[in-house]
């Protein structure tokens, strides 16, 4: 997985000047709150200087007024700004967490099979949070924060010179352990979601498979596993942890030289009648309206910082070429006859390493291929590259002479029909399963094909029927009732290819016979890729590949295999006596 870092002016870019007339509203927003702040240690001068030292009640209700005005202006101005940019944060990750979803739904096969769903889960929902600071008050209160240090710089010098020089030495410290601690602690925060999602990932596997931990009294060695991915999460947060403390510390130490320094030089410039006690006390009013933002911004920083980690996480997924990009992909075909050609292809999930070797061979439009041959042998490779899962890394594919690998995926796609050993069935109904492909099919369509694969057999005996809720994964039916679910939503689809991977694999006898008839009628007229370890099911094919080591070592029908007496044979008359 390539390795990017967001800069800040791709995220400038991309994020912020997008949204640039909400952010500008935001800070005016800021503006105002902030000069409104700016009022009380003004007031606090005069009323020490003139009201109290003249004993002017009139101007101290003008006062008293003045300040109370500047507390309402400032109190509206902070409402409206975290309620219209905390809002417009929020937007911004509901969007960015719909185009990473949209991204990688769009990845090829290769990656799901190498990517662990838990982590993926993860990057969609977790990497993302952080932007909320970069377009939320974060970055807005970054900005203000430096506003208002910087005209609380202007009023301390107006004041006192001297004991402004002061004071910016320790802040100016402060600063760069800052700077170089940011540096510092983005890595971590990468390595953090890096973590996270394996975590996360593991949990879902583990959750996911509760019936085989239990099945096997694997209880304990999961909650271990889970115990060292939590641990090695809490390492990293107490890096993270360690180094934003020294910011803090640093902040806490420098920042509290600074305000003893200003209490004895102060106190020796009212002694000897440079500056009056209203002075001192705006001064140091002031002093905490440029060192609190100063604070902030470092909490702040560390936020942004954690922002850009995530961002980086999420660019990476963002940068990786999706299965069908629209450059290589450019020839939209319609209605498939559906002639399938293998011409000298090869593939192997690893470099140099080739699960099928050199194979050719034709199914015609409408014909039934069937693939058999020991596990490994590259059996399902094969029904996965006709079902452009997967691209060859030499030789073509071609569908009715066309490149398979250069056709538009959503237009051969949408004739394409998969019904598979483990088939996935979703959360919900039994009818939302079956309306899957075609949520729009008619209700007699949707009966057609529950006949058809012989789901009424045992949705008449429910409650509900077709309503019937299944769990996730289907986790209420038995195997015989999902593969009959995924057999009759392949019937709904009408396609045009077939891929049937061990379609009858997980039925008993009596559901196997409704279903191998259920399986002809879905097969006429339509090209088929039939896998199956239980060689009586195709017996009906009009070719037979006996795939060993990832080449064909026999092919032909099964009369004229049986009568080759040669490896089919052996894998036959084996599974008649047994």
């Amino acid at each position: 997985m390539s390795k990017s870092k967001v800069t800040i002016g791709h995220v400038f870019k991309t994020i912020v000047w997008p949204r640039r007339k909400i952010i500008g509203v935001g800070l005016v927003l800021i503006v105002i709150s902030r000069l409104a702040s700016l009022v009380l240690p003004g007031a606090s001068k005069y009323l020490m200087d003139e009201v109290i030292a003249n004993g002017d009640m009139e101007m101290l209700k003008v006062l008293v007024s003045a300040v109370l005005a500047a507390i309402v202006v400032q109190s509206v101005s902070s409402f409206l700004l975290t309620r219209i940019l905390s809002v417009e944060a929020q937007h911004l990750i509901a969007q960015l967490r719909v185009k990473v979803q949209r991204q990688i739904i769009y990845l090829p096969i290769r990656f799901f099979d190498n990517t662990k769903s838990g982590e993926l889960v993860s990057r969609i929902m977790s990497d993302v949070e952080g932007v909320r600071n970069l377009v939320g008050t974060g970055l807005v209160q970054l900005v203000g924060g430096l506003l208002t240090a910087v005209i609380s710089l202007f009023l301390l010098i107006s004041i006192s010179p001297m004991m402004t020089l002061y004071v910016l030495v320790p802040v100016a410290i402060f600063a760069l352990i800052s700077l170089k601690a940011f540096g510092y602690i983005r890595p971590i925060f990468r390595e953090r979601g890096k973590i996270n999602a394996e975590v996360t990932g593991r949990l879902t596997e583990t959750l996911n498979g509760v019936r085989v931990i239990k099945g096997f009294n694997a209880e304990k060695q999961e909650v271990k596993t889970f115990e060292e991915g939590v641990e090695k999460l809490y390492l990293n947060i107490k890096k993270s942890l360690t180094s934003t403390s020294v910011v803090t510390s640093s902040a806490t130490f420098l920042l509290g030289l600074a305000s003893t320094g200003i209490m004895g030089i102060g106190g020796y410039m009212i002694i000897e009648g440079d500056i009056s006690v209203g002075d001192f006390l705006a001064f140091t009013l002031y002093l905490g309206f440029m060192i609190a933002p100063i604070v902030q911004m470092s909490n702040i920083g560390s936020q942004l910082t954690e922002a850009f980690a995530g961002l980086d996480r999420t660019e990476e997924i963002m940068n990786m070429t999706q299965e069908d990009d629209g450059t290589s992909r450019t020839i939209r075909i319609p209605k498939i006859k559906g002639d399938i050609r293998f011409e000298h292809v090869s593939f192997g999930y690893e470099a140099n390493k080739p699960v099928i070797k050199d194979i050719s061979f034709t199914a015609p439009a409408g014909s039934v291929t069937a693939l058999v041959g020991t596990s490994g042998s590259g059996k399902t490779t094969i029904a996965s590259l006709a079902a452009s899962f997967l691209t060859p890394d030499e030789g073509t594919v071609t569908v009715d002479q066309e490149d398979l690998s250069q056709i538009v995926l959503e237009s051969y796609r949408s004739q394409l029909g998969v019904v598979l050993q483990d088939d996935f069935l979703f959360e919900g109904s039994i009818r939302e399963n079956i309306l899957f492909p075609r949520p729009d099919a008619t209700e007699a369509e949707l009966d057609e094909a529950v006949k058809a694969a012989h789901v009424s057999e045992f949705t008449d005996r429910f409650e509900d029927g077709l309503d019937t809720l299944i769990g996730e994964r289907g986790v209420k039916l038995s195997g015989g009732q999902k593969q009959r679910i995924a057999i009759a939503r392949a019937i709904l689809a009408n396609p045009r290819i077939l891929i049937l991977d061990e379609a009858t694999s997980n039925l008993d006898t009596e559901s196997e016979n409704y279903i191998q008839e259920s399986l002809k009628r879905l097969m006429e007229g339509r090209t088929s890729f039939v896998i199956a370890h239980r060689l009586s099911t195709i017996k009906r094919a009009d070719q037979i590949l006996v795939i060993e080591d990832g080449k064909i070592a026999e092919k032909g029908t099964h009369e004229e295999l049986i009568s080759l007496q040669g490896r089919y044979y052996e894998l036959y008359t084996y599974q008649a006596r047994i």
